[in-house]
């Protein structure tokens, strides 16, 4: 997985994510207690509404700057951000007020909303072969898992020699370090080759319309509509997990606080696991297989935590607790690790940005129906009628995601997207590819779903530039 990071362009970006990631887990630590430091008891409520505002930004967004991200240089578009990102926290250790909180809670994930998918949308450009942009999504989710750890161990040793506001100062520090890397890396512009709102349109009106063509996109695509039923699944289980780790260990089993952080380890140890294994098990099962598998796995493990809850806790209870938490993450991790392959390759090179934007709006959009139902759930009716709702959900979800995904779908392949025809038939003067020779396939070429247009969608035109 490691051979990836040869890749000098994408170690940076890498070094860049893993450092912007590193400042994001203390924001959130230093967050937790500069709430409770405004509203003492109501500190929960705080949260919950800040984690509200940032998946509102998410969704609102994300799309429109996935328009803009064709027109704004790539490198200067993501630069700016984090200097908006370390501007914002900068000014949260000053705040007297919670409303100035969600304020800046707003700026900072409306930051985050642009950097995120014109990140996402650049890597594919930068690694054009299919193998090795698989190995930069298992790593993407490898730095993912270990933020959700080593952070708070971090946090907890600054903790111990400086006040939790110096935490926003680091936080502060790692954009900046994430900027520097990104502004000393040359990366591929945005496919020229796009026609969405030409035809003498003014710019607002082509941001508007590329925000919606690629939520159409999205849309369109049975593959990506399947991705976001799985979205779906995943933010069920997903916010079980994180609105309820709390008060199922320090209230329904009574363990102490310490063991809050072994719970959630034991959920970021099983996501990490699946991302070391994923690059193999995508080469021999392929995309489709992988992820319907993985999330069939979801509604069980949350009926299973259900059950658990019904009755009086023992002994067991515990251990069983870690088991469910670790199988969740597991195959949590198995579904969203390859989304971006399959965003990959549904859409052309020129519309990735759009798509890239509109996917994540869209299962940011999951988390926002997600987070208040298990959370109201577990405060009105119970951790287990939470996790009963929750199952229904994430069966829901990947129920839908095997209805609409095609079983003839053999994965990875871009060869007949909606609205495009397949390849030619080729003559015996072409030469062989590598889907001749029966190896991982090339992209073929495409037709525009808008233009009709021809045009090679791999490998990528912006892979030959600097």
């Amino acid at each position: 997985m490691l051979s990836v990071l040869r890749n000098p362009t994408y170690r940076r970006l890498f070094g860049a994510q893993v450092v912007a990631l590193t400042g994001t887990g203390l924001a959130t630590v230093a967050l937790s207690l500069l709430a409770y430091d405004l509203a003492g008891a109501d500190a929960a409520a705080v949260l919950g509404t800040a984690l509200a505002i940032k998946m509102a930004a998410y969704v609102l967004i994300a799309p429109l700057v996935g328009a803009l991200a064709g027109r704004i240089p790539r490198r200067a578009l993501l630069v700016s951000m984090d200097l908006a990102r370390a501007t914002v926290v900068l000014a949260l250790p000053f705040v007297s007020r919670i409303w100035q909180v969600y304020v800046l809670i707003l700026l900072l994930q409306a930051a985050s909303a642009a950097f995120t998918p014109a990140f996402q949308a650049t890597v594919p450009q930068v690694l054009p072969e299919e193998r090795d942009y698989t190995e930069a999504l298992s790593l993407a989710r490898l730095a993912y898992d270990l933020e959700s750890l080593a952070s708070p161990l971090l946090a907890a040793a600054l903790l111990t020699v400086v006040p939790y506001s110096w935490l926003f100062a680091a936080t502060a520090a790692g954009f900046l370090g994430s900027g520097l890397l990104v502004r000393s890396t040359t990366l591929p512009d945005a496919d020229p080759d796009d026609d969405v709102g030409r035809a003498g349109r003014g710019p607002g009106a082509r941001t508007y319309a590329k925000a919606a063509a690629g939520i159409r996109l999205v849309l369109a695509a049975p593959r990506l509509r399947a991705l976001l039923a799985l979205d779906l699944a995943v933010a069920a289980a997903g916010a079980v997990v994180l609105v309820e780790t709390v008060l199922l260990v320090r209230g329904t089993l009574g363990r102490p606080a310490g063991d809050v952080p072994l719970a959630l380890g034991a959920y970021g140890a099983g996501s990490m696991a699946v991302a070391l294994l994923l690059p193999r098990l995508l080469e021999r099962g392929g995309d489709r297989a992988v992820m319907l598998w993985a999330v069939r796995v979801l509604p069980v493990a949350l009926g299973l935590l259900a059950l658990g809850l019904a009755v009086p806790p023992g002994p067991w209870s515990w251990p069983a607790l870690l088991a469910v938490w670790l199988v969740t993450g597991a195959a949590g991790s198995a579904v969203l690790t390859p989304g971006g392959r399959v965003v990959r390759g549904s859409v052309r090179s020129g519309d990735l940005p759009a798509a890239f934007a509109a996917r994540f709006s869209l299962s940011h959009a999951c988390w926002l129906l997600a987070y208040p139902l298990a959370g109201w759930l577990a405060a009105t009716a119970g951790p287990a009628a939470s996790a009963a709702v929750l199952t229904v959900v994430a069966l829901v979800g990947a129920a839908t995601a095997a209805r609409l995904w095609p079983a003839k779908d053999h994965e990875p392949e871009r060869d007949h997207e909606p609205g495009r025809d397949r390849e030619p038939k080729k003559t015996d003067q072409e030469p062989k590819t590598d889907r001749d020779r029966g190896t991982d396939p090339a992209p073929l070429p495409e037709r525009s779903p808008r233009s009709g247009v021809r045009r090679s969608a791999g490998p990528s035109r912006s892979a030959s530039r600097p």
